[in-house]
């Protein structure tokens, strides 16, 4: 490292630009934008118990941003990681501190919030977001970067051939479905995390203070001229995945209704299971009663249980919309930011 260099970590407190920040930065602040001159990417990675491919993933993308041959970024936010991912980062970040920035929550929010933590550090006039599981290749950035030079203000990349299992795949089509009758956004693959975002559109997704943090829905709202790409899809090389069945069903919840509330999504879950079991109960008590001559009040009791785990479902999504505009009221913070890993200039 060139004996003139600067290196500034932060701890609870931020400086730029003469801008002092004091104690832990809560994503529920007032927005800083962070502007430099001559940064034309930015590469946006959440990290979540990846020390496996955090050495693999550095080498590669490093690599392969050096050959663009233009100045370019890469935060890493770390989610509250558990394992070596920290220590794995903070040795990449003394290593190539010329382009390695690091931001630490000071627990685990998610994989949206992590970048949307990201987005309101970038520099670069375009970001491109990326994960770090290796499954989505670092080599492919450039591909996207070219469709945003022939004009394109948001480039999504589409999973051609997916090497999920069985479960993974076919839970995020039946999403990708909902989300395509539901709230009329089109796209081929929301759940794939590389995609470019024009400097715009991140600062409105920004300033928007949505409390969905569904970034690839909302910001394709703000798209003008989006499309999207093939990419590769590879299977998992090591680590184990972060998504399971309950964290997809609040994907969907958060595409719906634009939050994640966990004690309401359980609610309404719960009324939709008694639907479909009261519904089931009451055909069955149906037929009966028309086939059998069946007698008894097996048949009423059926249809109150149907019309109460109507109101039940109803009720709970009532509640997502209420829990919605309640965190919108009080503006809690959505994140809050341990430390800050960053070169000095």
């Amino acid at each position: 490292m060139p004996e003139k260099s600067k290196i500034k970590i932060s701890r609870g407190t931020k400086k730029t630009a003469g801008l002092k920040l004091n104690g832990p930065k809560a994503g529920g602040s007032r927005r800083q934008i962070l502007v430099e001159d001559g940064v034309a990417v930015s590469v946006v990675i959440p990290v979540f118990n990846e020390q496996e491919n955090i050495g693999p993933l550095s080498s590669r993308l490093l690599k392969t941003m050096d050959a663009l041959g233009k100045r370019y970024e890469v935060i890493f936010v770390d989610d509250g990681s558990g394992d070596d991912t920290p220590a794995l980062l903070r040795q990449l970040f003394e290593r190539r501190s010329d382009v390695i920035r690091i931001i630490t929550f000071n627990g685990n929010y998610g994989q949206y919030v992590a970048i949307l933590a990201g987005f309101e550090h970038v520099r670069g006039d375009v970001a491109v977001t990326l994960d770090a599981d290796l499954q989505n290749l670092p080599e492919e950035i450039p591909h996207l970067l070219d469709k945003i030079n022939e004009g394109h203000d948001l480039v999504g990349g589409y999973r051609a051939k997916r090497h999920d299992n069985f479960f993974r795949t076919y839970a995020s089509k039946i999403v990708n479905f909902v989300r395509a009758r539901a709230t009329g956004i089109e796209m081929k693959d929301h759940g794939c995390m590389l995609r470019a975002y024009k400097k715009f559109i991140i600062d409105e997704v920004v300033k928007t203070r949505e409390t969905s943090t569904f970034i690839t829905a909302l910001a394709q709202k703000f798209a003008g001229n989006p499309t999207d790409i093939p990419v590769t899809h590879e299977e998992r090389a090591a680590g184990g995945s972060k998504y399971n069945l309950y964290r997809l069903i609040r994907i969907t919840f958060d595409l719906l209704t634009g939050f994640s509330l966990v004690p309401l999504q359980v609610f309404t879950i719960v009324g939709m299971l008694i639907s479909s079991v009261s519904a089931v109960y009451f055909f069955v008590e149906l037929f009966k009663k028309i086939v059998g001559g069946h007698h008894g009040y097996g048949l009423h009791f059926a249809f109150v249980f149907l019309l109460l785990s109507v109101i039940i479902l109803g009720v709970g999504l009532l509640g997502e919309y209420l829990g919605r505009a309640y965190f919108a009221v009080c503006q809690h913070p959505r994140f809050v930011i341990r430390e800050i890993l960053e070169k000095k200039e």
